[in-house]
């Protein structure tokens, strides 16, 4: 699932924060099972990597901060 550029602009800088660690585990977890053959839907790499990307920049244009 996506998210949008709109719905983490509404979050606050601790609830981004949050955000982006639980998807960096959901990554390493993906990973584990991309190494044993057992990823069901590899572009969920990809969307988790763009949305860290997304929730970042967020934090860098509201708070100054990553």
């Amino acid at each position: 699932m996506k998210s949008s550029l709109r719905d983490m602009k509404d979050l606050s800088s601790e609830e981004l924060e949050a955000k982006a660690t639980d998807m960096k585990k959901e990554i390493f977890n993906l990973r584990f099972q991309q190494a044993m053959g057992q990823i069901e839907n590899p572009m969920r790499l990809r969307i988790l990597r763009k949305d860290i990307a997304r929730a970042k920049t967020v934090l860098k244009e509201k708070y100054g901060r990553v």
